[in-house]
């Protein structure tokens, strides 16, 4: 019934892994626990490779991207539900697995999310950035995921029909971190798929550094800037995005223009402050806002 697949990269999956053979041992149901190393170093190869006797594992070669690697886990599944988590979730409900079963069962959904949390206390400065944006923009409780289902959808915790992914897959172009989710809860919605979502969250386990988590931002602006240019006439789209809502905002009351400006003259400062764990979300909506409008210009620049 359910194959539970987990993208790895440079992280021990030990108590993850332990704790779900754990669970699915105590649930009369046919499952399995599928690993897939997206070229990790060597150093968490030798030690995830000892989970060979509780989980199939298969290392790649060559890092393929958060896209592409959960495509692959299709070659793999034996069952018809597959149960997507991240390498450093940290399962917090005793019945985690039994939750999903029982939500397939009642729901008669296609796709399912549990839901994200993050620590209540912060880990210090170099990692605040990461820590704060999760806290206050990705804790989301069920009522307020329930009012915009498939806009609410993340790639850290679901469960989806495997025939519903053989038919929309995750667009393997996009190969560095940001909006793949995005783009994959707008093409369910685009097809009357509507997301369900349940309380059964898992624990953002890995809190990235400031410097980390602001390049994986950078990215992320960057994959956006493309999926704006292929979808720029697409409203139904560009809604689903709050930066790019509240870019369109800007655009009619011509502001737009004047934050180049004011982004060239802030910029090194901004990071600074963001890379040294001062952090205001507003500073930061900004310097996503900006670094969009910035790289944006830079491709229209490239088409002429």
């Amino acid at each position: 019934m359910l194959s539970i697949c987990i993208p790895i990269y440079n992280f021990d999956m030990q108590p993850l892994v332990d704790e779900l053979h754990r669970q699915r041992q105590e649930l009369s149901i046919l499952s399995e626990i599928i690993l897939i190393d997206d070229a990790s170093e060597d150093i968490y190869r030798q030690q995830n490779r000892k989970l060979r006797s509780i989980a199939t594992y298969h290392e790649l070669k060559q890092n393929v991207g958060r896209s592409k690697i959960r495509n692959l886990f299709l070659d793999y599944a034996q069952y018809d539900y597959l149960l997507f988590l991240d390498g450093d979730s940290v399962i917090l409900n005793p019945y985690f697995i039994s939750e999903y079963i029982q939500a397939i069962q009642l729901l008669q959904s296609k796709i399912i999310c549990g839901g994200r949390k993050y620590p209540e206390k912060s880990l210090g400065r170099e990692k605040m950035l990461r820590w704060k944006y999760g806290t206050k923009r990705e804790t989301i409780d069920l009522l307020e995921r329930k009012k915009h289902p498939n806009r609410s959808f993340m790639t850290n915790n679901f469960i989806i029909e495997k025939n519903i992914l053989k038919k929309i897959k995750f667009d393997e172009t996009l190969i560095n971190y940001g909006h793949e989710d995005t783009l994959f809860g707008f093409e369910l919605k685009k097809r009357g798929i509507t997301i369900q979502h349940i309380s059964n969250e898992v624990l953002h386990g890995d809190i990235e550094n400031n410097h980390l988590y602001l390049k994986k931002t950078d990215d992320g602006i960057r994959n956006l800037v493309r999926l704006f240019n292929e979808n720029k006439e697409n409203h139904d789209f560009l809604h689903e995005v709050h930066l790019l809502r509240f870019f369109n905002q800007m655009n009619d009351y011509h502001i737009i223009i004047v934050i180049p400006i004011f982004f060239f003259i802030t910029k090194t400062i901004i990071r600074h402050l963001l890379l040294h764990g001062f952090i205001s979300l507003r500073m930061f909506d900004y310097y996503k806002l900006a670094l969009f409008i910035r790289l944006l210009n830079q491709t229209k620049k490239e088409r002429k």
